[in-house]
């Protein structure tokens, strides 16, 4: 059985990694807090003068978003293996929130963020499956 893996433990796993590296060597990047809005780049745009400051959360939340749109792609799969990859997305939930909640290095607004990215996510598996099945049952029946 192949196995599905909830994509959007991409992003929560970066952040992980960068909220790790904050609390052990905090002298490297500051807080996570710190290291998730400190910019990386900017592009400059057509009006005036004005640029495009781009951090290390907002690009977490760009993969996040991208990893967002397929899963709920994905998330119009009616099978075993859709149901256990809504489960483990349902995990992957408790865990972010627990993080979110508990955690000093988690309590950041991009954290929060991708936190009601697997949120949204995760109902959506259930809806899908549910909506399906009550259309299966209706055909027949």
């Amino acid at each position: 059985m192949k196995v599905s893996f909830p994509s959007l433990a991409v992003p929560v796993g970066i952040y992980n990694v960068l909220a790790l590296i904050t609390v052990v060597s905090p002298s490297l990047f500051g807080s996570a807090y710190d290291a998730t809005n400190r910019t990386l780049f900017s592009i400059p745009m057509l009006s005036g003068g004005a640029a495009l400051a781009l951090s290390f959360g907002n690009l977490i939340l760009v993969v996040g978003l991208i990893s967002l749109f397929f899963e709920l792609v994905s998330s119009t799969q009616t099978s075993n293996q859709a149901l256990f990859g809504d489960a483990l997305t349902l995990v992957l939930f408790v865990i972010c929130l627990v993080e979110f909640l508990l955690l000093p290095p988690f309590a950041t607004a991009t954290f929060f963020l991708l936190t009601v990215m697997v949120l949204m996510d995760s109902m959506a598996g259930f809806i899908v499956s549910a909506v399906s099945a009550r259309k299966d049952i209706s055909l027949g029946g």
